[in-house]
C-alpha cells in the first residue's frame, strides 16, 4: 500500500494505493506523477496566483489561444455542464472567469488515470473531499466513503460503498454559502450539501455544484442525468436521495 498527503490548489489531496500485483516503487512512481500533475494544474488555473494563465485571461491580458490547451478544454466542459444544467453552473461566477469548481474534479479524475495507466488500478484519490475511488479497496472488499453531516460538525451524514466511483459533494460545511445562484446573484441556501455520486469525477463535481444552486429543483435534475445519482441535506436538516441510490 502506498499513501501520500499532498497540500495543493488551497486544499489537501490524500493518495491511497493499494497493492495489485505491481511492484511498490512503480505506484510511489506514478503517484509523484500525479501530483506534479496536480501542481502543474494549479499554476494553471489558479485564480489566486495573478500569473496564472486563467487569472491572465480572465483580465483580458491574454486571448485563449495563448493559454495551454487545457484551458480551451476545460471551458468547453463548462459550457457543456452550463447547457446542461440550465444555466446553473457557470464558469464566470459574479461575473468573473473562475472555472474551480469543475477543475478540481477534472484535476482528481486525471490524476486517477495517471495511476491506471501506470499498473495501480486500485486506489483511491481524495481532492478537498472529493473523491475517485478506482477498482477496489481489496479482494473482494468496497470502498467505503462517509459524506459529513453540514449541520452537526464530526457526523456523518451517509456513507457511500462501491467500486469504480466518483463521489463529489458541494456544502456549506467548509466555506460557508459560498455557492452563487447564477440566476438571481444571490448565494443558494435551500440545501446544506449535496453529494453526486457518478462514474466521472469531473462531471460529478460540476453537478453537485449545479445542484447545490437550484436548490429544491436539483433533485428531479440529477433523476435526468444518465449514470449519476445524489443524496442531500436540506437547510432545516432533511434529507433526499434520488431513486437510484
Amino acid at each position: 500500500m502506498t499513501r501520500h498527503v499532498e497540500h495543493v490548489m488551497g486544499t489537501v489531496f490524500s493518495f491511497d494505493v493499494r497493492r495489485s500485483g505491481g511492484r511498490h516503487d512503480d505506484a510511489g512512481t506514478s503517484v509523484t506523477e500525479a501530483v506534479a500533475w496536480l501542481h502543474h494544474v494549479d499554476e494553471v488555473f489558479s485564480t489566486y496566483k495573478p500569473d496564472s494563465p486563467v487569472s491572465r485571461l480572465g483580465r483580458g491580458e491574454i486571448a485563449l489561444a495563448d493559454c495551454p490547451p487545457e484551458v480551451a478544454d476545460v471551458l468547453r466542459m463548462c459550457e457543456s455542464v452550463n447547457d446542461r444544467s440550465r444555466g446553473y453552473f457557470t464558469a464566470y461566477p459574479g461575473g468573473r472567469l473562475d472555472p474551480s469548481a469543475l477543475v478540481k474534479g477534472w484535476a482528481v479524475e486525471r490524476a486517477s488515470a495517471m495511476l491506471r495507466d501506470a499498473g495501480a488500478p486500485d486506489h483511491c484519490v481524495n481532492g478537498g473531499g472529493d473523491v475517485r475511488l478506482s477498482g477496489s479497496a481489496g479482494p473482494g472488499r468496497s470502498w467505503r466513503v462517509g459524506v459529513a453531516h453540514p449541520l452537526r460538525p464530526g457526523d456523518l451524514a451517509a456513507v457511500v460503498t462501491g467500486n469504480d466511483l466518483a463521489v463529489a459533494t458541494s456544502g456549506t460545511a467548509e466555506r460557508g454559502a459560498h455557492v452563487i445562484d447564477p440566476h438571481t446573484g444571490r448565494p443558494a441556501t435551500d440545501l446544506a450539501s449535496v453529494t453526486v455520486i457518478g462514474p466521472d469525477l469531473t462531471l460529478a463535481d460540476a453537478y453537485a455544484t449545479a445542484a447545490f444552486a437550484m436548490g429544491g429543483a436539483a433533485r428531479e435534475w440529477v433523476e435526468e442525468l444518465d449514470g449519476y445519482e445524489a443524496f442531500a441535506v436540506t437547510a432545516t436538516g432533511g434529507t433526499w436521495r434520488t431513486s437510484g441510490l
